[in-house]
């Protein structure tokens, strides 16, 4: 039998059909960026003018919802989708499943919105079905291609699907959906403890290489696996057990940790190129996140504010950073950050500070304030980057 050598195949160059669906980032991006900014000014009108949303559900838990298992599960499906092929060298999904996958996402969205018309159990089906096919699809390719290695992925996936349909099952039958929200916000930043320490040092060591650098980001070793288990059974105990007398130490453990992993990483060395840099500021909010649930378990400040640091910055402000890079990169732009870009960075940083500012002074207006900044960051990168996303096949760069 003749055997076929799998070869690593290059990034966004399919050219049949439709440039946005040629590969996930491109849909996935786009749809999340716009349903991003879309979701929050609906939240803001709910909360200025009373605009009735989520059904049953109500319009705080389908605002909460849409952040941690709406918007952001779409930004997850388009990474995974365009970084498993490279990890494996096997094709992307393209065309028909791509476009079939971003229906199940879509139609999610809408009977979430719709929920007082479809109803809530209706809305949770049609909404908890995205998760597990992007499951099932990371979980073949990953298989099929025997990286091993990257099936630790998945069990951040596996969070998020999980604390989504928990969500929903307390919901509908009159429990508490607050642990299973913690549970995917969780489930999100240990993917940025796992994918961010592999690409944010890998990043600045290639662009330092390039300057003559010889001062370089310590390469991954036994200090960074522990960083990620302190900090994953640290987020275990914070989602269980929310009010633990050991979580205040342990978060405060987590936080050090944290800081000193990315002070190995010589980000401050990149603050010339904010794409890259960027990505050191969102990772820094890792730390902050740990730091802001041991005060909460103090009762320093409000639990919601602890949330919010992570919600934000972490998934937020990575998510904007990774979208950026990897859309630029992807469709053969320059890796650097132009003056709305750097913006929209900016929006989204003041709006992580905005947000638990205004759980701790209750204030009003500082909580429009944050959304609108997160509409406007999320806004910008559509303003910039739908064009790329949506026609340009330019051939891809290295990074």
């Amino acid at each position: 039998m003749v055997q076929i050598k799998r070869e690593r195949i290059p990034r966004g160059l399919k050219q049949d059909g439709a440039a946005l669906w040629s590969y996930g980032f491109r849909p996935f991006f786009l749809g999340g960026a716009l349903w991003a900014a879309l979701a929050m000014a609906l939240w803001i009108l709910a909360l200025v003018y009373g605009l009735p949303l989520g059904g049953e559900f109500g319009a705080p838990l389908w605002h909460a919802h849409e952040m941690v298992f709406g918007f952001a599960p779409a930004v997850l499906a388009g990474f995974l989708l365009t970084a498993i092929p490279n990890w494996t060298g096997a094709l992307p999904v393209s065309g028909g499943r791509l476009i079939g996958l971003t229906a199940v996402w879509a139609v999610g969205r809408v009977a979430m919105a719709a929920a007082a018309l479809t109803g809530p159990w209706l809305a949770a089906v049609l909404d908890s079905a995205f998760l597990p096919v992007l499951l099932a699809i990371a979980a073949r390719e990953i298989i099929a291609g025997r990286k091993w290695n990257d099936l630790k992925v998945l069990g951040g996936v596996s969070a998020i699907m999980l604390g989504n349909i928990g969500f929903h099952l307390a919901v509908l039958n009159g429990g508490d959906p607050a642990p299973w929200l913690r549970g995917g916000v969780a489930g999100y930043v240990v993917l940025v403890l796992i994918i961010g320490g592999r690409i944010i040092p890998s990043f600045t060591r290639n662009w330092l290489s390039q300057r003559g650098a010889t001062l370089l980001p310590v390469a991954y070793n036994r200090f960074d696996l522990g960083v990620i288990g302190v900090s994953a059974a640290v987020l275990a105990l914070w989602v269980l057990v929310p009010g633990a007398g050991l979580l205040m130490p342990l978060a405060l453990l987590a936080a050090v940790l944290n800081a000193l992993r990315l002070a190995r990483w010589r980000g401050l060395a990149t603050r010339a190129e904010m794409i890259l840099f960027i990505l050191h500021l969102c990772y820094a909010c890792v730390p902050l996140g740990f730091l802001a649930i041991a005060a909460a378990a103090f009762e320093l400040i409000l639990p919601a504010s602890a949330l919010h640091v992570l919600t934000v910055g972490v998934i937020g402000g990575m998510m904007l950073a990774v979208m950026t890079r990897a859309t630029r990169g992807h469709t053969g732009r320059a890796l650097t950050a132009s003056r709305l870009t750097s913006l929209s960075y900016l929006c989204i940083l003041a709006a992580a500070l905005a947000r638990p500012l205004a759980d701790v002074t209750g204030g009003a207006l500082l909580m429009e304030a944050a959304g609108a900044l997160w509409i406007l960051g999320f806004g910008l990168f559509v303003a910039e980057h739908a064009g790329m996303l949506l026609r340009e096949r330019r051939k891809p760069r290295g990074g």
